[in-house]
């Protein structure tokens, strides 16, 4: 058993919490800033490029996917606690990273999708329907665009724990797919192929966990 349960993930990489965070937010600006660029620079427009509010309704924006960042770790933390403790989940908890593969895929297709989407692909209608006044309105506005790019985007964020957090290769191919989804014509497809891939990977990875780059 301790061989086994000492082939388990290590999702955290060994990082404390604190660090782990701020690997997660430095990774989460990196990916989203491209596809967040047009309602930052829509918002500033209307605010007359005031500083206070951009810096609002761009901090409240981040806290958000920080507080996402917590549930990862604690997710991850999870796994690796349980694999540790548990042959059985030891050698197989890289078929659940593959049903999570499948989720994500099947998620893309679903109307809430669709919804969080069209908020996000159009950033003037977003402001113009969602406006509000002051600090606090600048915050309030900052949470709801994070929650719709979260309701578009937390499953294919939340992969790239089975696939490793740090693993490049893996949050260039989903930063591409949300900047294409949220800012090309033909996003829409290309989202539904990435769908269609994470299916197909997703089912394979359940059969042969060790295609993950986080099995061992």
């Amino acid at each position: 058993m301790g061989m086994h349960a000492a082939m388990g993930p290590d999702l955290t990489m060994g990082r404390s919490w604190p660090l782990f965070l701020a690997m997660w937010v430095a990774m989460m600006v990196a990916m989203m800033f491209p596809a967040a660029v047009p309602m930052v620079l829509m918002y500033g427009r209307m605010k007359r490029n005031d500083p206070s509010s951009i810096a609002l309704f761009t901090g409240s924006y981040i806290a958000l996917w920080f507080a996402f960042g917590v549930v990862a770790y604690l997710l991850s933390a999870m796994v690796e606690s349980a694999a540790s403790g548990s042959e059985w989940v030891a050698m197989n908890w890289g078929r659940a990273g593959g049903v999570l593969l499948v989720l994500a895929g099947v998620y893309q297709l679903t109307p809430l999708k669709d919804i969080c989407l069209r908020h996000c692909r159009t950033p003037l209608s977003f402001v113009m329907t969602r406006w509000r006044d002051g600090r606090g309105g600048a915050v309030r506005m900052g949470l709801a665009h994070g929650l719709f790019c979260m309701g578009c985007c937390w499953l294919l964020f939340l992969i790239l724990i089975p696939l490793g957090v740090m693993n490049v290769a893996a949050m260039v191919a989903v930063a591409l797919v949300v900047f294409a989804e949220k800012a090309e014509p033909h996003g829409r497809g290309i989202g539904l192929l990435a769908a269609v891939a994470m299916i197909g990977y997703g089912v394979a990875v359940a059969g042969h966990p060790s295609l993950l780059p986080t099995v061992a």
